[in-house]
């Protein structure tokens, strides 16, 4: 598996480097000692991995996972425990303090192994990062059950939040599933899964109500083709 190291601190990458060195399924293919190295990067080589300190110059390894359209596995290195919170509820593989163990290390890849194994081959986005305000996480988008455009942003609704976005709808939209997500309207998205009813409306409207809410109005325009779907 193809993996970068982002750290400013030259002589933890290379410590990182010696310790990966009995994982040999593991290529550093790049380093990066600041966010815009590392966003440089991981554009260029797309890595499946990313080992990324949290405490930068010029941004924090939360800054960096804002900026990517569709965000590795990540797993977290840092001298700094306070930040192991907001790691895990971002949804990381795993958090490694420094000095690095090399147990941990090998705990951490076992975790990677077992999610590539576990992950179907998709062309279709899975997950977003989402930072709204102080929080953060890595959002499975099968779990979203609407999303909704907020002029150039959009509202992600999942579980009991309602994160924003700042990307266009309609930018994500090409990325999604198509057989699992259905354009609703010109403003919303909805999750085929979530479908909890169906209720036709005034002038043969259609009415869908999906469980965890809200009820989503399907346009004329695409009421036909909802139709189709055979949705239950």
């Amino acid at each position: 598996m193809k993996a970068v190291i982002v750290d400013d601190e030259g002589l933890a990458r290379r410590e990182l480097r010696r310790l990966l060195h009995d994982h040999d399924w593991v290529e550093i293919v790049g380093e990066a000692a600041n966010i815009e190295e590392a966003f440089a990067c991981i554009q260029q080589l797309e890595p499946g991995l990313v080992f990324l300190d949290i405490q930068m110059p010029g941004g924090s390894g939360f800054d960096l996972l804002a900026r990517l359209d569709e965000p590795p596995r990540v797993i977290f290195t840092t001298a700094y425990d306070q930040h192991a919170v907001r790691a895990f509820e971002v949804n990381a593989l795993d958090y490694l303090l420094k000095p690095i163990e090399p147990e941990r290390l090998a705990a951490a890849l076992n975790k990677v192994k077992s999610g590539t194994a576990a992950a179907k081959p998709s062309a279709a986005l899975e997950r977003v990062f989402v930072r709204d305000g102080s929080r953060c996480w890595f959002i499975p988008l099968r779990e979203v059950r609407l999303l909704s455009a907020e002029g150039n942003h959009l509202r992600l609704s999942w579980g009991s939040l309602q994160p924003l976005l700042a990307r266009p709808l309609t930018v994500l939209e090409q990325r999604l599933d198509p057989n699992l997500f259905f354009r609703a309207n010109r403003a919303q998205i909805i999750n085929l899964d979530f479908i909890e009813a169906v209720e036709v409306g005034l002038g043969g409207r259609l009415h869908v109500q999906l469980r965890g809410g809200p009820e989503v109005e399907i346009s004329r325009r695409q009421a036909q083709l909802f139709r189709s779907r055979a949705i239950p």
